[in-house]
C-alpha cells in the first residue's frame, strides 16, 4: 500500500506457483514504492515504472490464481408500484436513488434469492 509503504502479497501465490513467483512480485511492488518515494511516474502505465522494472528483471503482471467456484448468487428483485415493472439484479439497488425507467415510479424490494450455480 502505498500510503503505509507495506507490501502485501498472496500466500496462494507461493502455494500455487513457487518461490520466483514471489521474488517476481516483490521486485514489482519495490518499483512501485521506490518509484512513488522518490515522486516519479510509479504506475503501471508509466515509462519510468516500466524502465525500471526492465532493469530489475521483476514482472510485469504475475500469474492469475484460478478462482474458486463461487457457490451462490445472490439476485435481488425489485417492482415498480406504478406499472409493475419488474427489474432483477446482481447488486442491491439504494430505493431512496432509483426511480422506474419506464414510468418513474417508487421501486419496491420483492425478494432477494440465491441460486446455486
Amino acid at each position: 500500500m502505498l500510503q503505509d509503504h507495506t507490501i502485501e502479497v498472496n500466500p496462494k501465490h507461493l502455494m500455487l506457483f513457487g518461490e520466483q513467483e514471489i521474488i517476481d512480485i516483490l521486485k514489482h511492488e519495490l518499483c512501485h514504492y521506490h518509484l512513488h518515494l522518490e515522486g516519479r511516474g510509479y504506475r503501471h502505465k508509466d515509462p519510468e515504472f516500466k524502465a525500471l522494472l526492465a532493469q530489475v528483471g521483476g514482472a510485469r503482471f504475475c500469474q492469475r490464481i484460478p478462482e474458486a467456484k463461487q457457490t451462490s448468487q445472490a439476485r435481488h428483485v425489485y417492482v415498480c408500484t406504478l406499472c409493475y415493472e419488474v427489474y432483477v439484479r446482481k447488486k442491491r439497488m439504494n430505493l431512496q436513488k432509483y426511480r422506474c425507467g419506464v414510468c418513474r415510479g417508487l421501486l419496491k424490494q420483492k425478494e432477494v434469492s440465491y441460486e446455486k450455480k
